[in-house]
């Protein structure tokens, strides 16, 4: 039975909640975009049966956390979360989920005010497709990793790498476009190695799902650079759905530390992908984590993959610390980087992802380029995206909400 369900058993079952009766939900989600779908999920199972979402200042009957715990400072905010829900919602049923309660499920129970730590089997693929309070829809089409890299949990976490039927995933898609939504993301933990249940492959995958009438976008979450093959890519440059856009995870500019994290490639690899990337597509956006400070990561390794971040003509980092995992194999490593070289670091490195990115963005101004526009208004501005993912603002008008616009790029309507 998936946690999904195990989850509506038990809530059904407590005396003080009445679940048809107008029931009040709050949601909080820490971590990737998975979660986010998963814990949409979770609130559409509780819409069906009558529960709707708490407004801002109204207590809830039926409080869900969903947590993340990639780092220490991820399973700090998950505690601070769960005690803050707790404090702010007295009365409710506390339900506690994700990959920082699957691994530390002794420890959020000792809590008080938490009800349920609800953990998953990890052996089997639990679909999710949902919207949440964007325009976009999150399509999960893969779980859990078999990489094992050498600073990681989540493999303990989620589990082996497994996944749904395209069949399966395709339908998925198509109640999406019934329900008028126009852009899909693809996600999952490595969604490259999608196939391993159903012996197909991601790039089948989204050939079936680049011909589902009515859906105009897609985007892929994540795809590590080993399993970017150079038929994908050009499958992508010439496809109408599938945006340009691609966001690929590095960690390490240095082949030394890339060894020492048992990561699948090499400097070389990861640089041939891009420049395949912005030779098919020279309009892509390419975001790329990379992690800092990490055991091993001398001062020379560190500028090594300084300089080699800064030779590639990659749009945005997703810069973060390095941090010590229980039972991870990194923690064998001896060399440690201290707090301050890593604050250090970061701060070189976002400086670098905002240089890039403005020279991204820029090199755009006077073009016109489609933006999808979100639901979301903040003050007087909606928001949406280009194609390659440039955020752009507008004046408020109902009639872009979930639709497609041309728009000429300028500094003014740029939203960085």
């Amino acid at each position: 039975m998936t946690s999904f369900f195990i989850f509506y058993e038990k809530l059904m079952k407590i005396d003080d909640i009445n679940i048809s009766s107008g029931a009040k939900a709050v949601f909080y989600t820490l971590g990737c975009k998975l979660n986010f779908s998963e814990t949409s999920t979770y609130a559409q199972i509780l819409k069906s049966k009558g529960v709707v979402k708490a407004q801002p200042g109204e207590k809830a009957d039926i409080c869900v956390i969903n947590t993340c715990t990639v780092t220490d400072i991820a399973d700090r905010k998950c505690r601070q979360a769960i005690k803050r829900l707790i404090k702010n919602h007295p009365d409710a049923y506390v339900v506690v989920t994700g990959c920082y309660a699957q691994l530390e499920s002794e420890t959020i129970q000792k809590i008080p005010g938490v009800d349920l730590v609800l953990t998953k089997d990890l052996r089997e693929f639990v679909p999710s497709c949902s919207k949440g309070d964007r325009t976009r829809y999150w399509l999960k089409v893969q779980d859990g990793c078999d990489y094992f890299c050498t600073y990681c949990t989540i493999p303990f976490a989620r589990g082996r790498s497994r996944n749904g039927s395209i069949a399966s995933l395709v339908k998925q898609a198509e109640d999406v476009a019934r329900e008028g939504g126009k852009e899909i993301v693809i996600t999952g933990v490595n969604i490259g190695d999608f196939g391993k249940t159903t012996k197909e492959s991601f790039l089948d995958l989204i050939k079936a799902l680049d011909n589902v009438e009515g859906i105009e976008r897609y985007r892929i979450s994540s795809l590590e650079p080993d399993l970017i093959d150079d038929e994908l890519i050009r499958f992508v440059a010439q496809s109408k759905k599938f945006m340009p856009h691609f966001h690929i995870p590095l960690q390490s500019g240095s082949d030394r530390v890339l060894k020492l994290m048992h990561r699948h490639y090499d400097t070389k690899l990861f640089a041939d992908k891009i420049h395949l990337i912005k030779s098919m597509m020279p309009h892509a956006f390419i975001g790329v984590d990379v992690m800092v400070g990490s055991r091993g990561e001398t001062e020379e390794c560190f500028e090594e993959s300084y300089n080699f971040l800064n030779s590639l003509p990659i749009s945005q980092l997703h810069v973060f610390p390095y941090s010590e995992r229980p039972g991870t194999k990194a923690l064998n490593i001896p060399f440690v980087v201290d707090n301050k070289d890593k604050k250090i670091r970061s701060k070189r490195l976002l400086e670098l992802s905002d240089k890039k990115t403005h020279e991204f963005y820029n090199s755009f101004i006077g073009q016109e380029l489609n933006v999808l526009f979100e639901h979301t208004v903040k003050g007087q501005y909606m928001y949406g995206f280009t194609e390659n993912y440039i955020r752009v603002k507008s004046s408020v008008n109902s009639e872009f909400f979930n639709k497609i616009q041309p728009v000429t790029i300028t500094k003014d309507n740029i939203s960085l």
